[in-house]
This record gives C-alpha cells, sequence and structure tokens, in this order.
C-alpha cells in the first residue's frame, strides 16, 4: 500500500506530517501533496497557503531527505481557454520547468494538454479525479497521452467490475481516493469544480488576467449539497467513501495507491486520518474522516464499526437505488444525530 497525504503548504505542516509519520513508523505514507501557485492557474480545491518557488525547493528537498515524494496539484476543471494561447503556452512550460527545478516528483492534472506538455519533463504525470476517469476507455486515452498514474472517479470506488476492467486495460498505476465524502453522482460536480477553478485562481493569473474579484453571495453548491444530506441522510452511506478496514479489497485488485483527501482541512485533521489509513482501522464517527462537506460530523454519527459487512453488499451493487433500498435501512441502522 502507499498513501498519499493532503500537505496545507506550509513547511510547518509538512515537518509535522514527516514527524508523525517518522515517530510512529507509518511507512505507508510514500507522498504529499499540495496546491500549485494560484498566480499561474487556479485549481479544484480551495487553496490556504501558496507556496512561492524559493520555499517550494526546500520543502521538496526536506521530503527527499525523509523519503517522501512531492507532488504538486495543478487540475482547475477550466483554463477558459487560455492554455491554448501562446501566452498560455509560454508560462505553463516555464512553470513546470521551475517545478522541475524544484525537485518536484509529481504534477496532477486534469486538463490532457498539460499532460502531453509535461512530457518535456522528468516528473510523473498524475490524472486528478476531475478528469473522470470512469471507464477501462478513458483509462487507455489518458495513458496513450503520457499518464503515469491514474485517479479515478470517486463514483466508481464502489463498482468493482469497473475497477477490475480498468486496472486490467492499463499498465500504470491507478489511484483512489479514500475519504471524498460528496455525494454519489453529484449534479454539482462539474459546476463546482468549475467554481473553484475560477475563485482560486488570483486576479494577475493566466487565467483571470483583467477579471475583477468574484464577489460571491454564497456558495450555492455547496449548500444544496449540505442540505440534501440533511434532509435524506442516507445520501451519507451512498457517498463512495472507502472505509480503512477496507482498502484490502482494492489491493486484491492489483489498485495499491490510495490517496486522502483535504489539504484545505486543519492540520490535526490531515494527521488523524493519515493515522487511521496507515493503520488501516478507525473507531469512532466515520464522518470524522470524510472531507467534503466536514460539517456533517457535527450534525450525524455513523459508527465505522457497524459498517463491516457493508462493503460486500456495495461491490455487488447495481446502483439501481429506487430498486435496491440497501442504504435506507442501514441508515436507520447506523446512523445516529449528534447531541448537542
Amino acid at each position: 500500500m502507499r498513501l498519499i497525504v493532503p500537505h496545507p503548504g506550509h513547511f510547518a505542516a509538512l515537518k509535522e506530517i514527516i514527524g508523525v509519520k517518522e515517530a510512529e513508523g507509518l511507512q505507508e505514507v510514500e507522498e504529499v501533496y499540495m496546491a500549485g501557485s494560484p498566480v499561474v492557474m487556479g485549481s479544484g480545491r480551495a487553496t490556504l497557503h501558496a507556496v512561492h518557488l524559493e520555499e517550494l525547493k526546500e520543502q521538496a528537498d526536506y521530503a527527499h531527505q525523509h523519503h517522501l515524494k512531492l507532488n504538486i496539484v495543478i487540475n482547475p476543471s477550466c483554463l477558459g481557454g487560455a492554455h491554448l494561447t501562446f501566452e498560455g503556452y509560454g508560462k505553463f512550460m516555464w512553470y513546470f520547468e521551475e517545478l522541475s527545478k524544484a525537485g518536484v516528483d509529481g504534477v496532477t492534472v486534469a486538463e490532457p494538454y498539460l499532460i502531453e506538455l509535461l512530457s518535456d519533463f522528468p516528473m510523473k504525470r498524475i490524472i486528478s479525479c476531475i478528469a473522470h476517469v470512469d471507464s477501462p476507455q478513458r483509462a487507455e486515452f489518458y495513458e496513450d497521452l503520457g499518464a503515469d498514474t491514474i485517479t479515478v472517479d470517486t463514483n466508481i470506488n464502489r463498482d468493482f467490475k469497473v475497477l477490475d476492467a480498468i486496472r486490467k486495460a492499463v499498465n500504470c498505476d491507478i489511484r483512489v481516493l479514500v475519504n471524498e465524502g460528496c455525494l454519489y453522482k453529484c449534479p454539482f460536480r462539474h459546476a463546482h469544480f468549475n467554481l473553484f477553478s475560477h475563485i482560486t485562481a488570483t486576479r494577475s493569473s493566466l487565467m483571470n488576467p483583467q477579471a475583477h474579484p468574484l464577489n460571491l453571495f454564497s456558495d450555492y453548491y455547496f449548500d444544496k449539497c449540505i442540505s440534501i444530506r440533511v434532509r435524506d441522510p442516507s445520501q451519507i452511506l451512498r457517498s463512495p467513501w472507502i472505509r480503512p478496514e477496507d482498502m484490502r479489497e482494492y489491493e486484491t485488485l492489483g489498485i495499491d495507491d490510495f490517496k486522502i483527501s483535504g489539504r484545505a482541512n486543519a492540520l490535526n485533521w490531515i494527521i488523524a486520518c493519515m493515522r487511521a489509513y496507515a493503520r488501516r482501522s478507525f473507531e469512532g464517527n466515520l464522518l470524522d474522516l470524510l472531507d467534503c462537506p466536514s460539517e456533517l460530523r457535527y450534525i450525524f454519527y455513523v459508527d465505522n464499526h457497524l459498517l463491516g459487512a457493508c462493503l460486500n453488499q456495495w461491490k455487488n451493487c447495481t446502483k439501481m437505488c429506487h430498486d435496491c433500498g440497501y442504504c435506507n435501512r442501514l441508515t436507520t441502522n447506523v446512523l445516529g444525530v449528534v447531541k448537542t
């Protein structure tokens, strides 16, 4: 098993992650990832700390001293066409060159064109889950473009037939995101990623050269996401997260890369998730491990030990929820309301 851990971006966080890894013997932790510079482009997730190139080299060197790989995530779902301009080509090639010189081990992208640009550099090319690889055909497409690792669409996390087909169709590494708590087949997913792609880019970035800062009155998609699950808590159980105890089932398919979501969360939460997944065991409210939306842990309680037999059902699930009813019954049995 190879565990990929989110890194908020500041040097102190990296040192603490490595300190816990070494002190507790969490040898499964092999890689950390953090956001790229918002001055160049946005990101598919919130970015809390922008790292300058000088500090990035220091962090890469420190990670390598402790036998840890450093991955930079550059995965906006929308680039506004900027990547297909002469200016965009020049800026991206310059940035990738700087990442390479800084000692970055891999770059995670969602845009196919950027995969081909990265072919000129020695860094690993990693496909983001935002590329929505959900079939062997799409996996083959990205491998042909030059992908070294593919992070599959979280919507197929419990579809073992498709996961097995993807594993057999390509030679590159397959990576799964273990603790994303998004709605299964979320209708807001594409639009929400597009929103983040633009609001996480600075005004001076290539994506927003003359744009005024957005003055959002709310995050409509996030608010709807929360309200849907408050009204229908069974959606929490249908979300395609993976319990720490269930990772062995994925290893039987030949999937060895497990990525923890949540680089915009607090460091103590990240370390708690790292411990649980490295040890393949967790006691308590499963929602304490889930990213996006983390607020649900203050509303509901799901005892992780009560979910031990669920994967056997989900592995063979047809995803025809209106006929099945399993998650509805499961919700009644395992989900409680947090008392204030």
